[in-house]
Order: C-alpha cells, then sequence, then structure tokens
C-alpha cells in the first residue's frame, strides 16, 4: 500500500498552500487532486490582501505579479440616477498591499504547484479521485482512490488526512461530523459580460434593487456578474427566458445594454447554491476539514477563498512539528479548529446579518436603492470616509490574519512555470 506523512484532498486554495507549507516544514505531504489540470471556470477568482502579503512572505511575491491580474482597490455600490456610494476604500488598508487581485485561479494554483515541486518532500497527484477513506477502529488510516486516467483504484495510508475539498467534500460526508446549518435568502447566477474602459466602474460594484441585485467584478476584458435570485426560485426564473433576464440586468445596470445581448441563452448562467454552515467539530481521529470542507461560506464579501487560505496557514504552523514527530493526537487537531474559529464566526455573523437586514429583505422588496434610500452605515460612510476602511479590512484582510511560520519563508524567488 502506498503511504504518505499528510495526505491533503482537494487541490483548490488551502490544499495548495497547505501541502507547499507543509513540504517546506520538512513533512512528506501528498496533495490529490481529480482533475487533470486546474483549468476549470472558477467564479470567486480573488486574491485578497493577506494572501498578497503571504506571496511576499513565503518570496513568491515578485512571481505573483508575473500572473495576469487586475487589481482593485475600491468597492462601491451603484444608486438610481448613475450614483455611486463607496463601501470599502482598500487603499485605507494598513501594509504595503492595498487591494485585491482578481487572477485566474488556475494561473494562481499552478504558481502553488511549481512552488510545491521546488519543495522532495511535495507530492501532487493529478486525476486522483478520492472515493472513500479507510479506517482501522475508529481511526482514519487513508482514503481509497480511483485513477481518473486508466481507471484502477488503490488506497493511500497517512498519519493525517486533510479535507480541502470545498463545501461538498466527501471526506466530511464519510465521517459525519455535526454541523450548524444556517440557511441563506438567495441563490447567485454567474455570468460574463464585456467590460471597457469607459464604464463607469473600476473596482468591485454592487447593485441592489427591486427584488433582485448583482455585483460586478473586473477581470481584464470582461465582468464577471453574479446575479442574486431569491433561494430556490433558479427553476422559475429560468422558465422567464433569456430576454426577460436580459430585460431584468438592463434594468439593474442600464449602461450594461450595448452588450447584454452577449447572454445568448439561459443557460449562460451557472447557479450556486448558496449554503452558510459551519461544521460543530472539525476532526475525528486521523483526519481534519479545513476551509470549505470546515465552514460553507456565503459569497458576501468574497472573503471564502481567503478564510481557506488563512485557514492553511494555521494548519501548517500548528502541525508541522507534530507531523515530523509522527506525534499528531486529537487535541493538536483541535487546536486548529479553536485557532480559526474566531475569524469564522465573525465572518458569517456578519454574512448572516447582511443576509436577514439587508438582501432577505432587498430580494423581496419592490423598493430600489435611491440615493435617499441608502443605508445609515453607507451614509456615515460618505461622509466619514475614514469608516470605508473598517469593511475593506474585513474583506481584504479578516479578523485573524495567518502570516507564514518562520520555517516557510523564503527571500524572493522568481519560479519557473511548468
Amino acid at each position: 500500500m502506498e503511504r504518505t506523512t499528510c495526505l491533503v484532498v482537494g487541490g483548490g486554495p488551502a490544499g495548495m498552500v497547505l501541502g507547499l507549507l507543509l513540504a517546506r516544514g520538512g513533512v512528506e505531504v501528498t496533495v490529490l487532486e481529480k482533475h487533470a489540470d486546474f483549468l476549470r471556470d472558477f467564479r470567486g477568482d480573488t486574491v485578497h490582501a493577506s494572501t498578497l502579503t503571504l506571496m511576499d512572505e513565503l518570496g513568491l511575491g515578485p512571481a505573483f505579479e508575473q500572473v495576469p491580474h487586475q487589481d482593485v482597490d475600491k468597492i462601491e455600490a451603484l444608486l438610481d440616477g448613475g450614483a455611486k456610494a463607496t463601501i470599502a476604500d482598500l487603499k485605507r488598508l494598513p501594509g504595503a498591499n492595498k487591494r485585491i487581485a482578481m487572477v485566474p485561479q488556475w494561473d494562481f494554483l499552478d504558481l502553488l504547484a511549481d512552488a510545491g515541486r521546488l519543495e522532495p518532500t511535495f507530492n501532487l497527484r493529478m486525476n486522483t479521485e478520492v472515493t472513500g477513506i479507510t479506517k482501522q477502529g475508529n481511526r482514519v488510516t487513508g482514503v481509497k482512490y480511483r485513477d481518473r486516467v486508466d481507471g484502477h483504484e488503490g488506497e493511500i495510508a497517512a498519519d493525517l488526512v486533510v479535507a480541502a475539498d470545498g463545501r461538498s467534500s466527501i471526506l466530511r460526508a464519510e465521517v459525519d461530523l455535526p454541523v450548524y446549518k444556517f440557511g441563506a435568502p438567495m441563490d447567485v447566477w454567474w455570468f460574463r459580460l464585456p467590460r471597457k474602459e469607459s464604464d463607469p466602474v473600476k473596482g468591485g460594484a454592487g447593485r441592489f434593487s427591486a427584488g433582485s441585485a448583482m455585483v460586478l467584478i473586473p477581470r481584464g476584458d470582461y465582468f464577471q456578474c453574479a446575479f442574486l435570485i431569491r433561494k430556490g426560485t433558479d427553476q422559475k426564473v429560468r422558465a422567464e427566458g433569456v430576454e426577460k433576464f436580459r430585460r431584468r440586468v438592463v434594468t439593474l445596470i442600464p449602461w450594461l445594454a450595448d452588450r447584454v445581448d452577449h447572454i445568448t441563452s439561459i443557460d449562460d448562467a451557472k447557479l450556486l447554491d448558496v449554503k452558510l454552515d459551519r461544521l460543530r467539530r472539525w476532526h475525528v481521529d486521523g483526519l481534519l476539514c479545513i476551509g470549505d470542507a470546515a465552514h460553507a461560506m456565503s459569497p458576501v464579501g468574497g472573503v471564502g477563498i481567503n478564510l481557506a487560505v488563512q485557514d492553511a496557514v494555521a494548519t501548517a504552523a500548528i502541525l508541522a512539528k507534530p507531523l515530523r514527530q509522527g506525534m499528531v493526537s486529537n487535541a493538536t487537531l483541535a487546536k486548529v479548529r479553536r485557532r480559526r474559529l474566531f475569524p469564522t464566526v465573525v465572518i458569517q455573523t456578519v454574512q448572516r446579518i447582511i443576509h436577514r437586514l439587508f438582501l432577505g429583505r432587498k430580494l423581496n422588496s419592490t423598493e430600489t436603492v435611491s440615493a435617499a434610500g441608502v443605508p445609515l452605515p453607507l451614509k456615515l460612510a460618505q461622509k466619514l470616509p475614514w469608516l470605508q476602511a473598517v469593511p475593506a479590512y474585513v474583506i481584504a484582510i479578516g479578523p485573524r490574519p495567518e502570516h507564514a511560520p518562520d520555517f516557510a519563508r523564503r527571500a524572493p524567488q522568481t519560479i519557473a512555470r511548468s
């Protein structure tokens, strides 16, 4: 049977950051990714300020700057009549990184993979789909997998298995950990529209109106668009057809009228079934959940990736030495949850408040957001611009930013791309 010290399931941001950091800490680590490459249509392709700082600490800042990306330093609300209100001004952030970088996630993951391959104890296996766990008594001892190229099945044993395989985690389901489910008032349709240099929006922007809302995320020559619908109404709204959907988009943001015909079919809108939940316990003996596998986040604020990366950094800092020594106990695994519970609860509480007091009401209302109808906190932020630093910090850095442990830090370096 194959064997490794730490087996990370899932080659997303959390899994790849964890694999890289553990390898730099001298831990034999294997990352399993079920796809052949990272070239998939991710929607939340954000690298937040705290992650950019992490890249600098890992010596990967220069390499990251070579990756195609677009910087966002302001998040705005679009109002009636073309007016705008600033929600978050990232230029007010502390530190060197006062931005969120919009980068194709496959490029970011490729960068992490290339950095990992420089470490002798790092192993990334693509086309390896985990199908279940192996156990000895009550302890998880490894995973079962299927090779998606030749179809053969096998098992890999490990001192620790880390589930970084997202909100639909097969490992989380296998061990049946108890979960708090908070619900959400909306689902999201993701689609793209062309972007022009003359557009009035330079950073991220949101428009909230009667019964619907939409967020624009600038991505080079196009906008990644998030169109919010009431929870459970996907089939009903699709049945209205593409013409009705185009009209709804233009009603929300009139200056998109000259390109809305790029939505050629209602199938161009891809559904995100919004979930907001959190495991009550993040581990069982031999297995630890992090990122979305431990806490599925709402897309509000786009903070899910940032939290997942910070989970990975904390996990590496706590577990590298015990993994090298072969002494990973349940008490040690519990330290990860204790470290990351506070920021997770804070962010989810903020999201739940926004769901209940704003988005839920707006999606069920008949009132548009005019300049006169701006919520009081947003009005205050226009009169006292320094308040715009508060949402900027919560979104781009977070309540408890994690920093690279000393063993993982390197001088700035360039990375040969594979």
